[in-house]
């Protein structure tokens, strides 16, 4: 019966492609009242994915310029916008013009500009725009999908990644290190909230952060849970990083930090619970499932393991399969995996008794909880 209803669920569907692809009913759609606004949507996005990028490089511009700080105080003329950017008035006007289109600016009296929504939504998240101008990499990478595809090109962006190709990642320097673990701790900070928002820390007595980058999150769940002792695992170079910003914010006391490379050396014992903090996704089924058998080794019985990173499939952040697709693709290593994918892997590697938390923004991650067998 499953089978019978799968094929007709295929006929269906096959019927209906062929229905929209007409361009006789796609006319008809529009005519007709009451298909005339599921058509229009359909128009709509279209146009958002044929005009995507153009928006992505508005937005850009927007934030290398510094616009949203320009009209954070208030609205500007285009001219004393221009003055502010040392652009011209009418390109100013053009950008002003585009940024409105897309809610990042809002037209205003006397023709002015403010923040639309969605500026002031980003001028409010520092770690959201250090995304934004990251993005000119993978851009540079796209600009020949096909040839990314087929693999006739070598990515720019997997230099900016340069753990990712290496067979002892362990000797990089704090130089080459440097710009790729500044921005995973500019951008650290709004998935640290949602994932301590979504989960309760303070049930734990110390927290191993694995790859935990220069110790924003540490730093974070210490603020949540005062008695949390803490123990962060990285490469060398980025472990010293971490020393510092965690002697800044007067944690060293309550920190062991250790230098080396998950994949192939012993973790720290004596943790309570664990976090992956976007580290699962940069890497193949063979590599991930090798550090999960690490962390495992490195629990007692019981102990959590939190998997914290954007998740392929779940509802509500279904085109990240198209972001992280691509973006991991430029990488040169990873992909995105859907939650049963990752489960598959966890049991492999001797965890149980999975929970997906709810969590207020699946676009920026997913919180995925599981226990040591």
């Amino acid at each position: 019966m499953a089978a019978f209803f799968e094929e007709w669920i295929d006929r269906f569907r096959a019927a209906r492609d062929r229905l929209i692809a007409d361009p006789a009913f796609q006319r008809w759609s529009l005519a007709n009242p009451l298909t005339r606004a599921i058509a229009r949507r359909r128009a709509r996005a279209a146009l958002d994915l044929t005009a995507g990028f153009v928006y992505s490089q508005v937005l850009f511009a927007c934030a290398r310029l510094k616009l949203f700080d320009q009209l954070i105080d208030g609205p500007l003329t285009s001219g004393e916008i221009a003055s502010r950017l040392a652009l011209s008035e009418d390109a100013t006007r053009r950008l002003l013009d585009a940024a409105a289109s897309l809610d990042l600016a809002e037209r205003r009296s006397g023709g002015r500009y403010g923040l639309g929504q969605l500026g002031a939504a980003f001028a409010g998240n520092r770690a959201a725009l250090s995304l934004v101008e990251h993005q000119p990499l993978l851009y540079a990478d796209l600009a020949d999908p096909v040839a990314l595809l087929r693999g006739e090109r070598r990515a720019r962006l997997a230099d900016y990644w340069p753990y990712s190709d290496l067979t002892q990642p362990k000797s990089l320097g704090d130089e080459p290190v440097a710009p790729y673990s500044a921005l995973m701790a500019a951008s650290q900070p709004m998935v640290a909230q949602e994932a301590l928002d979504a989960y309760d820390i303070t049930q734990h007595s110390r927290l191993m952060d694995v790859g935990g980058g220069e110790g924003v999150f540490l730093a974070a769940a210490a603020e949540r849970a005062p008695q949390l002792q803490l123990t962060l695992f990285d490469l060398p170079a980025v472990a010293e990083r971490a020393r510092a910003r965690l002697d800044a914010a007067g944690l060293l006391s309550r920190a062991e930090i250790s230098g080396g490379d998950f994949l192939r050396d012993a973790l720290p014992q004596g943790a309570d619970v664990v976090t992956l903090i976007r580290i699962v996704h940069d890497h193949d089924d063979e590599s991930a499932l090798t550090l999960l058998r690490n962390v495992r080794k490195a629990l007692a019985p019981g102990a959590t393991l939190l998997i914290i990173e954007a998740m392929s499939g779940v509802k509500g952040a279904e085109p990240l399969d198209a972001y992280y697709g691509f973006y991991t693709l430029a990488m040169g290593r990873g992909e995105p995996r859907r939650v049963e994918e990752i489960e598959a892997l966890l049991t492999q590697a001797g965890f149980g008794e999975f929970r997906l938390l709810q969590n207020a923004l699946p676009t920026l991650t997913s919180i995925l909880v599981a226990k040591a067998a």
